[in-house]
């Protein structure tokens, strides 16, 4: 039975959590990586004993779309056909903390990984200062990961029973 709690469209924000937690990551992931790769490609041609050295931005883009994987799985586990209003919109607020925080942590990371790797041609003392903007720019993906899993944690309603009670037959 649908109640002003448990409407029947609660579980479509769930979906929509998950599927913009793994959709926004995997496009900054993607384009983290694409963007430092065209800048690790020019810049083996150049100086190609520093292109296994300088292949860390697209690693670390690479793991911005494991923050989204991460959080999908979670939401994913915890859909079920009667859920909570309240629990759908958590959901999908986890889901968008992640994802687009994943989308801003890519840009950064494509960005700072191009000219890091070019840079880095030039004067190798600048991998160290590239590694550096790397890691502060994966720290944007991770904070929307902290938040993500905090929102998922507490978006758990006690009796779904009692909140949503299922039609007496």
């Amino acid at each position: 039975m649908a109640t002003d709690f448990c409407p029947v469209y609660a579980p479509f924000f769930s979906a929509l959590g998950c599927t913009s937690a793994i959709v926004f990551t995997c496009i900054g992931a993607s384009y983290g990586t694409a963007k430092s790769g065209v800048g690790i490609s020019a810049m083996s041609v150049i100086r190609p004993d520093l292109m296994m050295k300088c292949v860390v931005p697209v690693i670390m883009a690479g793991i911005i779309a494991i923050y989204g994987l991460v959080v999908s799985v979670l939401i994913s586990g915890e859909m079920q056909p009667r859920m909570a209003l309240f629990t759908g919109f958590i959901q999908l607020g986890a889901g968008l903390s992640v994802g687009l925080a994943g989308l801003a942590a890519g840009f950064a990371i494509g960005i700072v990984g191009d000219a890091g790797v070019r840079g880095t041609a030039q004067q190798p003392r600048l991998f160290v200062g590239m590694i550096l903007i790397l890691i502060f720019a994966e720290v944007l993906g991770l904070y929307g990961l902290i938040v993500a899993l905090i929102m998922n944690t507490s978006g758990k309603v006690d009796d779904i029973n009692k909140l949503c009670p299922l039609p007496s037959v």
